[in-house]
């Protein structure tokens, strides 16, 4: 194995590990509150590369490390389209799969929310 066959290798380790951070951060919040901000950021991040097509460091840089391993170019929709969608679910389940998404972090958010309000000094009637 090349260091660059490697580096795509990591490169998608660390691509999964994101998007699991973007599904789970929330509830990961809900033990360590510390952490929202950078949930909060990497669902921005997520966000932004879905509504705004904003392009993904980690995208550009597995297609980088790809043709220096001398590997098929990663396909021009990206990493989502080749791993995970049509894969993990039926690329026609993208809108659902998206609601789910937003669901799942607006659910993870208001935990967060529940759990700091009842651990608040002032209590949950804030007196």
């Amino acid at each position: 194995m090349t260091v660059y066959s490697a580096l795509v290798a990591l490169t998608v380790a660390v691509h999964f590990g994101f998007i699991a951070y973007l599904l789970l951060g929330g509830f990961i919040a809900c033990r360590w509150p510390r952490t929202i901000a950078l949930h909060v950021a990497a669902v921005l991040w997520g966000l932004g590369s879905v509504a705004l097509d904003l392009p993904c460091p980690l995208t550009a840089l597995e297609r980088w490390a790809r043709a220096r391993a001398g590997m098929p170019p990663l396909p021009s929709a990206g990493f989502i389209a080749h791993y995970i969608t049509g894969v993990l679910y039926p690329a026609s389940w993208i809108v659902g799969v998206q609601a789910a998404v937003f669901a799942l972090v607006v659910a993870s958010w208001t935990l967060v929310l529940i759990r700091r309000r009842r651990s608040s000094p002032a209590g949950p009637s804030g007196r």
